[in-house]
């Protein structure tokens, strides 16, 4: 190779800063941009920014204004595994959002104004791994099903959120869940939580701030903890009975009443019956003789 054939220092100097400024022309306002990572920490956004780098792999926009996430935006960055929005304003309108960022890992919706986990909310994020959506005190509703889809779910975090229930199968069937944040919630504590208590003292998974996850109500276990209240709950759903279940119980003793009462009556009658018939051929074989 002769010495005009090779790149001088002063090229490699150039494209190096082409690059460079290339990547600044990229990156968007208010934002800083590292290799594949783009920072809009506490930048006062009120909308998601324009013009982020189709292969960005970590979008921090933590401590904003933010109320909304748009679906087509997002679905550019297909190649995103770690996205950080805590502490924004972003509503219940999350359904289908992510429905592009398949690849996703690490998720933080904490700190925002979330009402409601369905389905449709989290089912296309089949990577995801850690799921934040603590301290969200509007936060009311898991569905059921919310997480059919997220079988590599490891840590998911609840916490300081207006839950009051949460149903067993949401959690126990999610087989990489290690780590579950539930405390500071108001957990109604009756028959039907029984179940979900008592998957928190067979799992293996662990649950941090334990003292602090307590039942709010009924009265009668306020401020005490899970899963220690088991054992009560298990005496209460089985020995007392509800107004519902007096009710139940007065109509099927009205329907014995009644079935045997008529049973009674059919017996009398068939009795009655007999007894005239037979009395009849007595009196016939009488008369013959």
């Amino acid at each position: 190779m002769s010495l005009s054939s090779r790149p001088q220092p002063l090229s490699l100097m150039f494209l190096l800063g082409m690059g460079m400024a290339s990547e600044r022309i990229n990156c968007p306002s208010s934002c800083t941009c590292q290799y594949l990572e783009v920072n809009c920490t506490g930048q006062q956004l009120h909308e998601f920014p324009a013009a982020i780098p189709l292969d960005t792999r970590q979008l921090i926009l933590a401590v904003n204004n933010i109320s909304y996430l748009p679906a087509v935006e997002l679905s550019f960055l297909a190649d995103l595994v770690y996205l950080d929005c805590r502490k924004n304003f972003l509503g219940d309108d999350l359904d289908f959002t992510f429905i592009g960022v398949a690849k996703l890992v690490y998720l933080d919706l904490s700190f925002n104004n979330l009402t409601q986990v369905t389905f449709s909310t989290f089912s296309n994020l089949l990577s995801l791994v850690v799921l934040k959506i603590s301290d969200n005190p509007n936060l009311v509703v898991i569905e059921k099903d919310a997480f059919t889809n997220n079988t590599w779910l490891r840590h998911l975090d609840v916490r300081r959120t207006g839950l009051t229930f949460l149903d067993t199968s949401t959690v126990r069937d999610l087989p990489n869940l290690r780590f579950l944040g539930l405390s500071n919630n108001a957990w109604h504590c009756n028959c039907s939580f029984l179940d979900f208590i008592t998957w928190m003292t067979e799992s293996n998974v662990h649950f941090p701030d334990a003292d602090n996850i307590t039942c709010y109500s009924p009265e009668g276990l306020h401020a005490q903890k899970m899963p220690a209240v088991e054992t009560q709950l298990h005496f209460i759903c089985l020995t007392q009975l509800y107004k519902q279940d007096y009710i139940f119980l007065c109509l099927i003793g009205l329907c014995i009443f009644f079935a045997g009462t008529m049973a009674a009556w059919l017996a009398g009658i068939c009795v009655v019956i007999y007894e005239f018939h037979t009395s009849k051929g007595e009196e016939e074989e009488e008369e013959e003789d």
